[in-house]
């Protein structure tokens, strides 16, 4: 109970019509995907002829996926020989507007010169109908949802200061990258992970190792090869 207490807040709003009939943001602990659930925690290593740990077993991998919150796609979303079909019931703006579309669209022209451009396609945008408040001195780290290379889209990464900029919608481009996707995105799909970001100013320092820092890296690598789960044991927060 302890630590629930002293937990940060974030505060997700959405329009009072729009009240339970939204799909809630979920902490990403909570939205693991089903084939990581699925998959071994061991696996055999043809190479080495023995049983070895699967990214399963990698803390800083599941740590990674489990952090922040995940949004979700509003609606189910159909795509069908490259056209986005999606039926949506929810209800026209009022005091606020608000679009009622699971996407929009951004032209090519806004992403000129990057490895993103494509002449012919449009970068696709996932609204989000929530707003977000972070708790004084945070940013918000937006980007896909980490480790979900099974998703047709990759949501493209950003910053946004929310403890100051709260009161308006934030959307997300995405690269739709399989072509060959045909079927359909569930409601609740994860388009973006959110991830809290103290800001601080930080500097770079670079030195060359002391002789207690060779000591001391030669005993940690040594340990870590001889013993698996020493980082999950000792250093994992």
């Amino acid at each position: 109970m302890a630590e629930q207490d002293d937990a940060m807040v974030l505060t997700f709003r959405c329009p009072a019509e729009l009240d339970g009939l939204l799909p809630r943001p979920v902490p990403a602990a909570l939205g693991l995907p089903d084939w990581l659930k699925a998959m071994p925690a061991q696996a055999f290593n043809a190479l080495g002829q023995q049983e070895t740990p699967t990214v399963k077993r990698c803390p800083p991998f599941i740590d990674a996926m489990t952090s922040g919150f995940l949004l979700p796609l509003i609606c189910d979303l159909r795509i069908e020989n490259g056209e986005f079909i999606w039926e949506n019931d929810l209800p026209p703006g009022g005091a606020v507007s608000f679009v009622r579309s699971p996407i929009g669209f951004h032209e090519s022209s806004q992403v000129t010169d990057t490895p993103l451009f494509d002449g012919d396609r449009f970068l696709i945008k996932f609204h989000n109908l929530w707003t977000i408040e972070a708790p004084e001195g945070y940013a918000l780290f937006f980007t896909h949802p980490v480790n979900r290379f099974d998703l047709p889209f990759t949501t493209l990464s950003g910053i946004v200061d929310c403890d100051r900029y709260h009161d308006n919608w934030i959307h997300f481009p995405a690269h739709w990258h399989d072509m060959n996707f045909s079927g359909v995105l569930p409601r609740g799909t994860p388009v973006a992970q959110c991830i809290p970001v103290k800001r601080e100013k930080w500097v770079a320092r670079t030195a060359a190792f002391t002789s207690e820092d060779t000591r001391r890296v030669y005993e940690q690598m040594t340990e870590v090869a001889r013993e698996q789960g020493v980082y999950r044991r000792r250093f994992r927060a």
